[in-house]
């Protein structure tokens, strides 16, 4: 699978995958990272877990992917098809205010993308999904809720996030939110 650090393209092989993977006690997928801000905070924060940040815009990760952290890489590719070096690894997704193909993909129940997650996802991993308001006007999170619980996610009752709640999550995105003309989010969370 292609990563990236900076401006410099790296294969990694499922072997050298699971060399950097030990010893971690969680191993979270950010998709649709963005500039991989969330990425970098998580894995500064818990040096226990191992974070992948998944894009298909590579110029948006070379800021945050230039930094060596031992417990992160970032790995470009689309939603909709994932590199099949991650199966069954992932115990944690998270998916952050998304939009374009990525919200598309929630909205219709893409059967690649949920193909793809439900493929790199480990007995009893997780999900977070943040939605904004925009995607809330658009679709509403009905339609996203029931096409997970379709997939075979167990959604708990969605979180509404205000523009504090937005001004403090580790994301560029949520923090453009917070401050903009609709500064709502709804957060679902649950589990395979």
């Amino acid at each position: 699978m292609e990563t990236i650090r900076g401006k410099t393209s790296l294969d990694l092989d499922l072997h050298g995958l699971n060399k950097r993977l030990a010893g971690h006690s969680r191993v979270i997928l950010d998709l649709g990272t963005g500039d991989g801000r969330y990425v970098h905070h998580l894995a500064e924060r818990n040096p226990n877990w191992f974070v992948i940040g998944v894009d298909s815009c590579r110029e948006n990760l070379r800021e945050h992917s230039r930094t060596k952290l031992p417990n992160a890489i970032f790995v470009i590719a689309s939603a909709q098809d994932l590199p099949g070096e991650l199966d069954s690894l992932i115990s944690h997704v998270t998916i952050n205010f998304p939009w374009g193909s990525l919200l598309e993909g929630l909205l219709a129940s893409d059967p690649k993308l949920i193909r793809g997650l439900e493929s790199i996802s480990c007995t009893q991993a997780s999900l977070d999904l943040h939605l904004n308001g925009g995607a809330l006007a658009e679709a509403g999170v009905d339609e996203i809720d029931n096409n997970l619980l379709q997939a075979g996610w167990q959604l708990k009752t969605p979180v509404t996030m205000d523009a504090n709640a937005l001004s403090d999550f580790p994301s560029t995105w949520a923090k453009r939110l917070a401050f903009g003309r609709d500064p709502r989010a709804m957060m679902l969370y649950g589990q395979k």
